[in-house]
Formats: C-alpha cells, structure tokens, sequence
C-alpha cells in the first residue's frame, strides 16, 4: 500500500494509525472499480481487397455478401469492439456482454449492415439454478442458427455464403441455453419478429407485437466415437407468430474425417415468407445446400472450399432488382495462412452462376450477365 506524505506525516505524531488509513484507502474502491475487475475488451479489424472480374462495376447487386461498395475496392469490412463480463461458476451468476461494429459488414440492432455504425450485441446474461443451469440472454445478439456468423475471422472463407443471406442476422429478445450433457445442448426463446437479411421488404406494416419463437439444438459426439468425435450436428428454426410472416428452418453437420488434416460439413437453410408480406403478395420461398471442406494443412497454412446451390423465390432471392425467382451454384476457394501474429491472412477467389439470365445486374437482357468472378486478399487483427 502506497500512502501519501501527509497520511505518514500523521502517523509519525500517532495522529492516525496506518492500520485505519489502509482501511480508509480501501473505502474508496467504488462500485465501478469493482465491476470492472472481471471485465474484458476484445475485438477484431477486418479489411481487404477485391477485384471483380469482368465488366461489374455498375452493377445493381452483387452476390452475397459482398456489399456493392466492395466491387473493385479497398474496404474496412469491420471494425468490432467488445467488452465483456463473463459469468462465474456460482449458481446466480450474472455478467454482460456489449460490442460496437463499423463498417461494410457491420451488424447492427435491426439487423441491416452496408457501411453501417451500430450496436451489433448488447445483452444481459444471467443463470438459474434449474437442472445444470439455464443461461438466459436478455437483450440484442446475434441469431442462433447458420453455419457462418457474424464474426468474419470464426467464418472459413471471406465473402459470406448464400444461406447466411437468407438469415436473420440479429436476435432481440431473451434467449436460454441449457447443456443436457456434454454433447447435448439446447437453445430456445423469444425474440422480435425478424425478416431476411436485409432483403425483404414486407407488403404491410408488421405489427410491434408480432414475436418470433427461437430454437435449436446442438449435438457433439463424445470422445468414444474414434475418430468421429467433436463431429457436432446442429438444428434450429425461427417461427414467426404472426399469420402469414417469415420461418427459417436450419440444419448444419461438421464431421472430422480419418485424416486429422481434414474436415467436411455441409448445411441446409430453408426460408419461407407467406403471402401476407411478400411484396409481390404470394408465398415466398428459399432453399439453399451448402457443402464445405477444410484441409488444416499446418498450424499456420489451411485450405477452405464452399459449394452452394440455391433456388430463391421471389423476394428470398437476394440477387436482382424486382426479386425474380432464381436458381444458380457459387463455389469459393479461400488460402489462409497466419504469417503475423493474431493476424488471419487470406486470399480468395470465387465463382458464381445464375440458371436465371441477368440475375448479377450486369447489363440489358440482351446482355445478361449469368457469372460472376472475385478475387480478394483479406487480412484480420484480432485483438
């Protein structure tokens, strides 16, 4: 304990007594130094640079994830700060969780992005002591289901796959999990009603009160399943309560292969918006397959590889200005090698095609432009 000369030069008369001024010292500890103790700051900055083969510079749209901005640019992805006080091991534990994001693929409450500043999570997390203990999230976070998230560097290629766009980004609400076991754990909750990443734009206003129901499930297998183990299977659905909103229904498998070197996976999203919001008033729909390959080829040097096919429907088909129906295949390769350190480093390139015509926006129907073609260097600091 360090005291100052005045607090000494007392103590040397007998004025004080160091024992009281070490208690009066540790008085003015405040409560916000207390609740500091535990907290952490995180985050990540993620920037890159594409190029967009061919003639795509005007294009109306581009595919997803990959913001029009980004078409033949340097780009600041984003910038994420987070701060955190986890929970402890106690059984009415509590803490909190809140990050700011900017930038092209920023996420924000209401779940929209494209050069945006917002809050992307900001939520209170609580435990009760039922069972082995029900986490409850009371706030804005991101959504529970998909095989990518809103973190760019936990993804494993840069540009976002076409099931991310049919995902509601964000949840706001109260949300609990529960792990049943050490390879069971359940989520479930209630959140406000939630829309496509960004792409529909409903027919009617949705009313305050609409809510959606949220729940998924997560399935690990155990160390005794050989080679097999830390495979996970994961299943989830967003249902709408109003007559006639938005469902999303996901399924997800990763599974280590006998080589420890590789990894497969493959993911289903399905989306369906009833004619009550479609803007074309009819029933809406969207399907996307996705497979995935990860090829861990040393600590520092891995491989990844996304193939996806689609069949979008009205206004789920993120793709074309008046929301035709569509369907068409993306493939992505993405090098990744950790050079620097806490920096992930990565180069891309990527193929998509429409069986639609002109679903890129490239040109007049005379012209259609049915491919589409990027090149990118993304580099990550997280922090």
């Amino acid at each position: 304990m360090k005291f100052n000369k005045w607090t000494l030069g007392l103590a040397a008369v007998g004025a004080v007594s160091l024992t009281s001024a070490v208690r009066a010292d540790e008085a003015k500890i405040t409560p916000l130094q207390t609740a500091l103790s535990n907290t952490t700051i995180s985050g990540y900055v993620d920037t890159a640079a594409q190029y967009n083969l061919g003639n795509q510079g005007t294009e109306v749209q581009v595919p997803a994830g990959t913001a029009g901005s980004k078409v033949d640019s340097f780009s600041l992805n984003t910038l994420d700060i987070a701060i955190d006080k986890p929970e402890d091991s106690t059984p009415w534990a509590s803490g909190y969780h809140f990050d700011l994001n900017y930038g092209t693929d920023a996420v924000n409450a209401t779940g929209s992005g494209t050069d945006a500043f917002g809050v992307r999570q900001a939520y209170v997390v609580v435990r009760t002591p039922v069972g082995n203990g029900i986490d409850w999230k009371f706030g804005v976070q991101d959504d529970i289901i998909g095989y990518e998230g809103n973190t760019d560097s936990a993804n494993p290629n840069y540009t976002r796959s076409v099931g991310y766009s049919l995902e509601p980004t964000t949840l706001t609400g109260l949300i609990g999990t529960y792990q049943v076991c050490s390879a069971i754990t359940v989520q479930g909750g209630i959140a406000n009603e939630t829309f496509v990443n960004g792409y529909v734009t409903p027919g009617t206003t949705a009313s305050v009160s609409d809510k959606t129901l949220a729940a998924a499930v997560a399935l690990t297998a155990p160390d005794s399943w050989g080679w097999l183990k830390g495979g996970t299977l994961n299943a989830g659905t967003l249902l709408n309560l109003e007559k006639g909103g938005q469902n999303n229904f996901y399924a997800g498998l990763t599974i280590p292969t006998p080589w420890s070197i590789l990894k497969v996976g493959s993911s289903l999203d399905v989306v369906s918006i009833a004619n009550s919001l479609a803007t074309n008033h009819k029933s809406d729909s969207g399907e996307v397959l996705g497979v995935y390959g990860n090829i861990q080829a040393t600590d520092k040097l891995a491989f990844n590889l996304r193939g996806e096919v689609y069949n979008l429907k009205g206004d789920v088909n993120p793709y074309t200005v008046g929301h035709p129906d569509g369907a068409g295949e993306e493939l992505t390769a993405t090098v990744a090698y950790n050079l620097w350190a806490n920096v992930t480093s990565r180069a891309e390139i990527r193929w998509d095609h429409s069986d639609a015509g002109d679903s890129f926006g490239g040109g007049a129907p005379s012209t259609p432009t049915v491919n589409s073609y990027i090149l990118a260097i993304n580099l990550i600091y997280t922090f």
